[in-house]
């Protein structure tokens, strides 16, 4: 019994050191031109950039127009992910601690169907 729980003390520890994340992980939030608008876009961009070094996860928002990128710094840096989008039509823009962009439909819908995805 006694070693059935220390068994799953250590696993339960290991387990959250593994949710713990990597010291070396940062996040950087960025929004595209053209601005998201779909499924399809958000698709498009987590297909294409999970190919990029470092990249660890992206996070989509259409509604609040950003992507989320969390990537190893030893890796890869912040202009390098930026640089990653025009390899698949997009560019990609840092957001600042705070700032929103506001999601144009209009202007989101007609580039989406200018890009072949509608």
């Amino acid at each position: 019994m006694k070693k059935i729980l220390m068994t799953l003390l250590f696993a339960v520890a290991t387990m959250s050191a593994m949710a713990a994340g990597n010291k070396n992980d940062s996040t950087v939030v960025f929004t595209t031109t053209p601005q998201m608008h779909c499924s399809s876009c958000e698709a498009k961009i987590k297909d294409n950039l999970r190919f990029e070094r470092g990249v660890k996860a992206i996070k989509t928002s259409v509604p609040d127009q950003t992507v989320t990128v969390t990537y190893d710094a030893r890796k890869t840096d912040k202009a390098r992910l930026a640089k990653g989008f025009s390899k698949f039509g997009y560019t990609a823009r840092e957001l600042k601690k705070g700032e929103k962009v506001k999601f144009d439909p209009e202007a989101a819908g007609a580039s989406c169907a200018s890009m072949g995805m509608m």
